[in-house]
């Protein structure tokens, strides 16, 4: 039972570091685009710590972590991309 609200709890923590990386103008995806590449970094994050058993403390703590590093490499990827054309 712990294992639901945490993982929920997670795509909570998720959708404010969206919004804050939003807000501090550290990404410049939009606020629902943001959001999405979050919760897909928190999912990754929360699979691999179910089935691996791999974690950097906390629920909380992996889900910061999986929120602020896809927000961070994923538009980075896609900018690169689009400049190259």
């Amino acid at each position: 039972m712990g294992g639901f609200f945490a993982f929920f709890g997670s795509l909570i923590i998720a959708g404010i570091v969206a919004v804050l990386f939003e807000k501090w103008d550290i990404t410049h995806n939009g606020i629902l685009p943001s959001i999405i590449i979050a919760l897909g970094g928190v999912i990754l994050l929360f699979m691999i710590r179910v089935m691996f058993h791999l974690s950097l403390g906390s629920p909380g703590l992996d889900a910061i972590a999986g929120a602020a590093g896809a927000l961070i490499l994923i538009p980075t990827e896609a900018a690169r991309r689009n400049r190259r054309k």
